[in-house]
């Protein structure tokens, strides 16, 4: 399953699926009919009311789903609930998911994928009442398949986390942060600070970290700088600053440290700088604009979502 912070409907692919509806995946397709405890809520119940813009009609009395996410990607079917295993131990009863029938966009064999966004449908409000409203996790290098998720904070997750302020939007799904600092190679970039006014989200489900173009720019210059030593290489779509890494025996990144408000800072992993070969952040459409601040740059740390406390955590090295 892939965990996405930026939205709240979790869903699996289910049988029966159409051969060019689903996508392969490694795990056999969930089969709701094998299934003593799974029910497809009826149209017109208040379940599928909550959905909002998410609902999609119905289809033989039972309410369908549709999500479509910002890189195109979708998924629809029938909205529904069944017990939910997270381990031998924690057992979530009741659990509402979509049950996908068809799904286009998804790269991977993942089985699906879990919300773990603020809204009513996620993974995190369903569980409230167990854990409470706080959560983190750990996305793994490339390199290893080891990471983690984690319900629920005691003690707000412990002394070890660099902490800041969590950003709340209109829009209840997303989490926040403000970005205050670039540092490279032990260099603060000379930015100044109202090319972060806006936000920028903390998204899971979103690959590269967008910034404000300004911001960007000096970033870019400033790695190109430190990384004069590797020839170029052609961009790799949004990507535009990429090397040919053809016989290096090691590769030598300058370090990259995020700052934000109230001082707490990111330590960017190697793995967090570079993707498929390419410096691992793009611009936004202009300086003010909302940012994210994607999965690669995340990898290795984790990553705590304290909303009760209203905080953001950052603790590395943590997979």
């Amino acid at each position: 399953m892939n965990i996405d912070t930026g939205s709240d409907m979790s869903w699996v692919q289910c049988a029966p699926c159409a051969a060019r509806s689903c996508y392969s995946q490694k795990d056999k397709l969930f089969d709701p009919t094998k299934s003593n405890t799974y029910a497809a809520f009826s149209c017109g119940s208040a379940q599928c009311a909550q959905l909002g813009v998410e609902g999609n009609g119905c289809l033989n009395s039972q309410y369908q789903y549709i999500v479509q996410y910002g890189d195109g990607s979708a998924t629809t079917g029938t909205y529904g609930c069944d017990t939910l295993m997270l381990t031998s131990s924690d057992v979530v009863k009741n659990f509402q998911f979509g049950c996908s029938h068809r799904a286009a966009g998804f790269v991977g064999q993942m089985d699906g994928l879990m919300g773990l966004g603020g809204d009513r449908e996620s993974l995190v409000s369903q569980t409230a009442g167990t854990y409470g409203k706080a959560f983190s996790y750990c996305l793994p290098r490339p390199s290893s398949s080891t990471g983690f998720l984690t319900l629920g904070a005691a003690g707000g997750g412990g002394s070890d986390f660099a902490r800041t302020p969590m950003v709340r939007f209109n829009d209840p799904t997303f989490y926040g942060v403000f970005l205050q600092a670039i540092t490279v190679a032990g260099t603060r970039l000379n930015v100044s600070a109202t090319v972060f006014s806006g936000e920028s989200i903390v998204d899971s489900g979103t690959v590269i970290t967008q910034l404000p173009p300004t911001a960007y720019q000096a970033l870019r210059a400033a790695f190109r700088k430190e990384m004069k030593a590797y020839p170029s290489a052609a961009p790799v779509g949004s990507l535009d600053t990429c090397f040919n890494f053809n016989g290096f025996n090691t590769i030598t990144v300058p370090k990259i440290t995020l700052t934000f408000s109230r001082g707490a800072v990111m330590d960017l992993d190697i793995s967090g700088i570079l993707y498929a070969g390419c410096f691992a952040f793009t611009a936004t459409g202009q300086d003010g604009d909302n940012g994210i601040l994607g999965n690669v740059q995340q990898r290795t740390l984790e990553v705590l979502f304290d909303v009760s406390r209203g905080a953001v955590g950052f603790r590395p090295s943590a997979c």
